[in-house]
């Protein structure tokens, strides 16, 4: 049988019994989940395989791509720029870059870009992935362009260019590299084993994804939509973020790595009204900035029902049922990883894994593991 280590408090034991149940079935290869709650890790689990020959094993240090989770570490980047007063989410971006205003953008704010209502989803064509590798060309190329539809009337998911834009505020407020930033101000300061981008002394410990059988082709799409724009600028497929370039790039939207546990470790201070282990991370009044709701409807790139805060999503559920409602924030990473912040009820759930699902957002795995969580809680009424 696969092996599953780590420890669960009492009460959480079902959540180990769903996760034995995916690795023995097969649904899952490797995996970590974990559950902060007021700073204890109820829930620190991690096992299987880093490889889809299951030859060899994920253990405690294994780091993994871990996609758009990615995109919740570069908000809270920008939200620690916010509480230092530095940086205004109801500012004109071109405050902060004014080549931003160029084409009809000079309206845009900061929680635009935040929010994925910006209308800068993409490159425009050509595009090619390489691009977006070149972190500086790439964001003066979006500055440049026209905005794809209404910034401020709807959300079109920014899928790989998030870290692009909120990078760029990040570079000309501090003059550092959003994975510098990330670096120094977040993932050492909390002690979590996350980066974006990797070095070469990583390389040996990383789980390369497994993609999904059947990979997203955008060409089925409407040539004319912001869907068809973002996902053909550029186009790309699972299996870059085994690549060196993919690995080695600074891609705040895509390209983060790390475990559960090192996620669960940056995000925590937000459930936690602000406080970390290592003393106040954020004042309370910037968390409530994340609750302050900027678009409320299917969003133009992704097809999902959707509600953006500022930089987090909130609970919908018409499309993760799930999640319960209430003082929630939450993303995915393409494949079904999750990042979870109830601030109700000081939680921070967290679970990556190296084998990639069909779904844009969440999976039956990611499902199975939350509703157990709540359950074990008290909290009923999910499926």
């Amino acid at each position: 049988m696969t092996e599953l280590n780590g420890t669960v408090s009492p009460t959480f034991e079902p959540v180990r019994d769903a996760v034995e149940d995916q690795l023995r079935s097969g649904a899952e290869v490797g995996v970590s989940l974990a559950v902060d709650i007021d700073g204890q890790k109820v829930v620190d689990l991690w096992g299987g395989h880093r490889d889809a020959a299951r030859t060899r094993p994920w253990q405690r240090d294994t780091i993994t791509n871990v996609w758009s989770i990615t995109k919740t570490v570069t908000s809270l980047a920008a939200l620690l720029l916010v509480d230092a007063g530095e940086l205004d989410v109801y500012a004109p971006v071109a405050r902060y870059w004014p080549e931003f205003a160029a084409n009809g953008k000079r309206h845009v704010e900061v929680r635009h870009l935040l929010s994925h209502t910006s209308g800068v989803s993409g490159l425009d064509h050509p595009a090619r992935l390489e691009d977006l590798y070149d972190v500086r060309a790439a964001a003066t190329r979006m500055a440049s362009q026209n905005p794809w539809w209404e910034p401020g009337t709807a959300s079109g998911y920014h899928v790989l260019n998030y870290g692009h834009l909120v990078g760029e505020l990040v570079y000309r407020l501090t003059g550092l590299p959003l994975r510098d930033f990330v670096q120094e101000h977040i993932a050492r300061p909390l002690g979590a084993d996350f980066r974006i981008g990797l070095g070469d002394a990583d390389i040996e410990r990383v789980a390369d994804v497994i993609a999904p059988a059947l990979d997203f082709d955008p060409s089925t799409l409407d040539h004319d939509t912001a869907a068809y724009r973002t996902f053909t600028g550029p186009s790309f497929s699972a299996g870059a973020a085994n690549t060196p370039a993919w690995r080695a790039a600074d891609l705040g939207a895509a390209n983060g790595h790390g475990n559960a546990l090192a996620i669960a470790e940056i995000l925590a201070p937000i459930a936690r009204a602000g406080a970390s282990a290592h003393g106040r991370f954020l004042k309370p009044d910037t968390i409530g900035l994340i609750f302050d709701e900027q678009s409320n409807g299917t969003d133009l790139v992704n097809g999902l029902h959707l509600r953006w805060g500022i930089g987090y999503a909130l609970p919908d559920r018409r499309t993760l049922s799930w999640i319960p409602d209430g003082r929630i924030a939450f993303w995915g990473g393409w494949g079904g990883s999750m990042a979870i912040i109830d601030l109700d009820r000081h939680m921070t759930i967290s679970y990556v894994m190296n084998r990639m699902g069909p779904d844009i957002l969440g999976s039956q795995r990611a499902a199975a593991y939350t509703t157990a969580i709540y359950r074990a809680l008290g909290v009923g009424d999910l499926c």
